[in-house]
């Protein structure tokens, strides 16, 4: 099947824009005559510096990141910073507030206990995770070190749609919502997110720190994991990600190209509103999350038997319609809509859903 007949709705490794991969096609055996791909350069050579300072240049514009903090590109996903966040951010005697409203939410919290002590400040696994708790129902402690929340939660269909009022630094796993809408950097202690969403390609690890924070890990902690090395070596102790690092840098500039991320918070508004509606309307697919709880990113639905599910998953994909079935921990379907999955793909996907459903709603 071409790529113009197959519309990707993967979690993750995603879509990424057919115009950022034609750029990298073309460059790929020559990167603006220097005679090499970027897979080939020397991190250290002026070349690759170039393209490493313009993507953390333009990242830095498009976030509006402010002076006090630090753009970082690093490697091990986002669950590197699993154990990073607290070996840095908390001494053994210490702990930290952890909202868990997913599973990598869950998986974040449990790490952090090896280094400190945890305060579970919520949980909705009684729900299922299908909905984010109030900021009335968020339970601090007052001697937390810092407030970890992931962002959106990719498995379950469900969005932070605030930012947590604390006292403390803020932590947030952006992995599947970074650069989807405008952001007010100042707010957070640090930022991460794995690529392979909104970013770029699986491989680099982006982190976005108030730098007040950094210096202050435990005695204990890997030297590839002090926030304040990478701060001192500009990402540099040892060679970055070179070519996600690249790819991300076109990415960067298509969202620009685009109208920024206001551009990309409408379109998302735009996207998700046309499947929830549908998804409201329907008679035979189920939508998971609670109204308000619902992910701009990750649409997470089901007919209510696994049978249909994987007929539904079978159909669709023949069809054209590809990565639909839901993550293994809940079953059902997954509908990703990240920033370079057009709309376009999810007015077709809707047309085909309403034709599945006529022909097989009983």
């Amino acid at each position: 099947m071409s790529r113009e007949k197959t519309y990707n709705f993967s979690a993750g490794p995603s879509a990424l824009p057919t115009e950022v991969l034609a750029t990298a096609a073309n460059e790929l055996l020559d990167f603006r005559s220097t005679g090499m791909s970027v897979m080939e350069m020397s991190h250290r050579s002026s070349a690759f510096l170039s393209i490493f300072n313009e993507t953390k240049a333009d990242l830095k514009e498009i976030l509006n990141v402010p002076d006090t903090h630090e753009i970082l590109f690093l490697q091990g996903g986002a669950s590197s910073q699993f154990s990073m966040v607290p070996l840095n951010l908390m001494a053994p005697d210490e702990c930290a507030d952890y909202a868990v409203t997913g599973n990598f939410a869950k998986i974040a919290a449990k790490e952090a206990g090896k280094y400190g002590t945890v305060n579970i400040a919520a949980d909705t696994s009684y729900c299922n995770h299908t909905r984010i708790p109030t900021q009335d129902e968020l339970k601090l402690n007052p001697d937390a070190k810092y407030f970890y929340y992931c962002g959106n939660n990719t498995i379950f269909g469900t969005e932070w749609h605030y930012i947590p009022e604390v006292s403390v630094p803020l932590v947030t796993d952006m992995s599947s919502d970074i650069l989807t809408k405008p952001l007010d950097v100042s707010k957070f202690g640090i930022i991460f997110a794995g690529a392979q969403k909104n970013l770029a390609p699986a491989g680099v690890t982006l982190v976005v720190i108030d730098k007040s924070l950094a210096g202050h890990e435990q005695a204990v902690t890997p030297l590839m994991m002090s926030y304040q090395t990478m701060i001192n070596k500009d990402s540099m102790y040892n060679t970055p990600p070179c070519y996600n690092i690249y790819m991300l840098g076109l990415m960067l500039k298509w969202i620009e190209a685009r109208g920024g991320l206001e551009a990309m918070d409408a379109l998302r508004h735009e996207k998700s509103a046309l499947l929830y509606n549908y998804l409201d309307e329907s008679k035979f697919f189920i939508p998971c999350a609670e109204k308000e709880a619902r992910s701009f990113m990750n649409v997470t639905f089901n007919t209510g038997d696994a049978d249909k599910d994987a007929a539904f998953c079978k159909a669709a994909a023949a069809a054209g319609f590809v990565n639909l079935k839901g993550h293994r921990l809940v079953g059902g379907m997954r509908a990703s809509i990240y920033n370079a999955v057009p709309m376009q793909a999810v007015e077709a996907l809707v047309e085909f859903m309403k034709d599945y459903e006529v022909k097989n709603r009983v």
